[in-house]
């Protein structure tokens, strides 16, 4: 895939600066290509329970599984070096998608250890609510001090450097919302665990419909 023929801007990004305040951090958006969007939107997987779910427990169409191949590709994987000063050589990425929200979610979190960035792409036509919209927080004390605040609106895209102190949260919002995570992780162990954590929550969800662990994204 390269960048003319791939569903993302890789330029917009590229322009973008990045912003340090709270932690590393840059938000695009309409980072998805206007005439990619409806085509991506008609093949999400459809998702009927709150939670996060793997890409292998997902049925989806082409469209979309061309963003994904996008998102994990070698000039994402670039791009993300240079805004964030990170190296990511070695390091293997994992997946997931939501597409619901529950009121739970959104309590204030910082990502595992093992997340060295986090990489999220919201796919939502016209958000209008106050709620929902994710908030990069300068402590862990409440959602008001805050750097930045991304509405979920389709193809805004945020990617930020984890840390001990890369806090976020949104205030609660109940319904659709589609947001994709894609994470560079440190070790094939990590893509292994977090799989089969996924496909076991995934299996329950389908299940009995019980939701996932309350979590911001």
């Amino acid at each position: 895939m390269t960048a003319a023929t791939a569903p993302v801007d890789f330029e917009a990004l590229r322009a973008r600066p990045a912003q340090n305040d709270p932690y590393p951090y840059v938000i695009v958006p309409e980072f998805v290509r206007e005439d990619a969007q409806d085509g991506i939107e008609a093949d999400f997987p459809l998702i009927a329970h709150p939670g996060s779910f793997p890409l292998a427990s997902l049925a989806y169409g082409p469209r979309f599984s061309a963003l994904m191949d996008a998102l994990q590709g070698p000039e994402m994987k670039t791009l993300v070096e240079e805004k964030l000063g990170v190296d990511l050589t070695g390091r293997p990425t994992t997946a997931t998608v939501r597409g619901i929200s529950k009121a739970a979610d959104g309590k204030i979190h910082t990502d595992s250890r093992t997340k060295l960035i986090t990489v999220l792409l919201y796919m939502n036509r016209g958000w209008e609510s106050s709620h929902g919209r994710l908030r990069l927080l300068r402590n862990a004390n409440g959602l008001q001090d805050y750097a930045a605040e991304v509405p979920p609106d389709r193809g805004t895209l945020l990617i930020f450097k984890n840390g001990p102190t890369a806090w976020h949260g949104f205030e609660p919002f109940e319904g659709p919302r589609r947001v994709i995570q894609v994470n560079w992780v440190t070790d094939a162990g990590v893509v292994r665990r977090e799989g089969a954590r996924h496909r076991f929550s995934a299996f329950v969800k389908r299940l009995f419909g019980r939701p996932a662990a309350a979590s911001a994204y």
